[in-house]
């Protein structure tokens, strides 16, 4: 019988995974099984651009995995059982339940409302194709003079705000930072983004934690009324508590535990990628939740699963970042170089040339994704063990 891989989320982490899975077993051995809530691909590092009105084009996964051997299960996941190494899902079909033999976890994550009082009932995000839809549409009804506030300062709200900021000149926009803006930037770099800032008009509340939104302001921790006709809420991430409720052990966000090859500490079937794997990086730390993060977990792990599928050694990838990117806007950007504890060396790249290279990269993981097998070689690695459903594993 053929050794059942499932891959739970078709994001960045679970599409590369799973096309590279096709890509070096073979089929003869191996059944490969992704499970999305949604039909497409969705590039969750343009849903900003989504949300002021870019058009973007949305790769059907039908299309992406026509020719690869993966099977695609357009439902949602509710559960997974790792004793019974069942998935329970919910789609158009109804309940159903997957067994897998091997399991990669990559649901990602969402919007982390920390509990501030009117962020569910108020606020948007950009998390989500369907809430940066959402967002869109109120942003479209807004008139010349509406106002914007996106509270946090990190990647998504530096880049979300400065999207806005060009893109609708008309409108009034903030950004609320719990510190300073930019405080893990260079020096040069961090000049260089207040100064893009002041030539796009936004403001900056600087060291203003927001404890409540409301539908037309937000309050501050200070008890300050920031005015705001829509809260853009980016202020971290969180993981679904389906891994948490499975038995799986996790850290206290939520995160799957996963050892240096991104395998489950308590479940040895169970793998994870991307923002639900709690793994440590090279400098000791926990990863961040990113897409940089995605593409090296989800790299260890594939690597993980084909070597011990196939009795090879398991390799260990690279587990260290190199940089930031930032977009601000559509014509300017920074590339921050950072050294291996991840704070930023001197250098920095900006201006076009950055907004060039954040363009190609974002290129070059639509190409990936949209080619997940990268050619289909000829020759595909044959399993060493084959499962019995008893959960032994046996001689093939």
């Amino acid at each position: 019988m053929k050794h059942r891989i499932v891959v739970l989320g078709a994001g960045y982490a679970g599409a590369f995974a799973a096309g590279n899975l096709a890509r070096r077993l073979s089929p003869a051995d191996t059944e490969i099984t992704v499970v999305n809530a949604v039909p497409d691909f969705v590039e969750r590092m343009r849903l900003h651009q989504l949300a002021i009105g870019q058009d973007l084009a949305f790769r059907k996964l039908a299309d992406v995995f026509a020719g690869t051997g993966v099977r695609l299960r357009l439902a949602r996941v509710t559960g997974v059982d790792p004793e019974r190494r069942t998935v329970a899902v919910t789609g158009e079909d109804g309940d159903g339940e997957l067994a897998y033999d091997t399991l990669l976890y990559t649901l990602g994550s969402s919007v982390a409302h920390h509990g501030v009082p009117g962020v569910a009932e108020y606020a948007f995000d950009v998390t989500g194709r369907s809430s940066a839809l959402r967002l869109r549409e109120r942003l479209a009804g807004l008139d010349e003079g509406g106002t914007v506030l996106v509270v946090g300062e990190g990647l998504t709200g530096i880049e979300t705000s400065t999207e806005f900021a060009e893109s609708r000149p008309d409108l009034s926009v903030a950004l609320a930072a719990r510190g300073e803006l930019g405080a893990w930037l260079s020096p040069k770099a961090r000049r260089h983004l207040r100064q893009a800032f002041d030539r796009l008009g936004i403001t900056v509340h600087e060291h203003t934690g927001i404890e409540a939104v409301e539908p037309t302001r937000a309050i501050a921790a200070d008890g300050r009324s920031i005015p705001a006709d829509v809260t853009v809420w980016s202020a971290g991430f969180a993981v679904q508590p389906i891994a948490a409720a499975s038995g799986l052990e996790v850290a206290e966000n939520g995160q799957i535990v996963v050892d240096r090859t991104m395998r489950s500490v308590s479940h040895p079937d169970v793998y994870a990628a991307g923002d639900c794997a709690y793994a440590i990086g090279e400098n000791g730390q926990p990863l961040p939740m990113s897409c940089a993060s995605a593409g090296f977990t989800n790299m260890q792990a594939t690597a993980a699963i084909i070597a011990r599928l196939t009795g090879s050694e398991v390799p260990t990838t690279g587990l260290k970042y190199h940089g930031n990117h930032i977009s601000l806007g559509r014509r300017d950007a920074i590339f921050q170089m950072v050294d291996g504890d991840v704070r930023s060396k001197s250098w920095y790249l900006g201006g076009r040339t950055a907004a060039r290279l954040k363009s190609g990269v974002l290129k070059g993981a639509g190409w990936g994704i949209a080619h997940p097998t990268f050619g289909m070689p000829k020759r595909k690695r044959r399993l060493a063990t084959a499962p019995d459903r008893a959960g032994v594993r046996v001689a093939a």
